[in-house]
């Protein structure tokens, strides 16, 4: 029997990208699905966009909420109406290949694993490759905690882990926050070295977003893993630099 998969994408200004996003889950080999679009934007224009785009979507859920919540909490929300056996995480301007939900879940079914990831290629604003980045077969703890190197996109999980497992309300790392928790309860976090999505990187100022990046990875390590102030700083360093050359060099 083909199990269910729950799509989850929180929708936060991305007019530009989301039409995409929506094809690649249109044409995906892999039919058992349900969608359910977390739309986390007080301005309500784009809402009447989306819901057009999903007309011809006879499995989906378009959930608005009361005010901004961030990704994290929209993908618990998410989450929470989903009825499948897989969750399957998307951005609103990632998309996937078409075999991307039927390989990975075959891959998580033969190696009979809760939690797996793929290879991606980070992509621009007009859909040119920047660069791929290969995903390790097996993700451990002490790996994790010095490089996040699990693209979220491309993250498919079995639903009974968030029983005891939600995305933290932070601003930025929210994804890699849960990985962590994952990771320290000792589920087994497995790469599929096959490049099944696309991550876009969209140019942003260095202003605030860098910023709140470097905040949002001390409360990594201090808040949510308990480091002292001191090793906070020391891996807040050491993850910023593994980004920036993973991202860019």
């Amino acid at each position: 029997m083909t199990d269910l998969v729950s799509i989850i994408i929180p929708y936060f200004k991305k007019k530009k990208f989301i039409k995409k996003t929506i094809h690649s889950i249109k044409i995906q080999t892999y039919k058992k699905y349900e969608v359910i679009v977390v739309y986390d934007d007080p301005d309500l224009s784009d809402l009447v966009y989306i819901k057009k785009l999903f007309i011809k979507f006879k499995n989906k859920k378009i959930i608005v909420n009361k005010k901004n919540y961030g990704a994290g909490i929209s993908r618990n929300i998410g989450i929470n109406a989903a009825k499948g056996k897989f969750i399957a995480f998307l951005d609103a301007d990632d998309f996937w290949h078409k075999n991307k939900l039927k390989e990975q879940i075959k891959f998580m079914k033969n190696q009979n694993i809760n939690f797996s990831f793929t290879s991606y290629s980070i992509i621009n604003n007009k859909n040119q490759t920047l660069k791929r980045v290969i995903a390790d077969s097996k993700m451990t703890y002490d790996k994790l905690i010095k490089s996040c190197d699990i693209g979220l996109s491309t993250v498919i999980m079995k639903s009974n882990l968030f029983r005891k497992h939600k995305f933290p309300s932070i601003k930025t790392k929210e994804d890699y926050v849960l990985w962590l928790k994952l990771s320290k309860s000792n589920i087994k976090l497995v790469g599929l070295k096959k490049n099944l999505t696309n991550w876009r990187k969209l140019n942003e100022s260095l202003s605030s977003s860098t910023l709140q990046k470097l905040i949002d990875a001390f409360k990594v390590y201090n808040k949510y893993l308990k480091f002292n102030f001191i090793k906070s700083i020391i891996f807040t360093v050491i993850l910023s630099y593994n980004f920036i050359k993973k991202r860019y060099l």
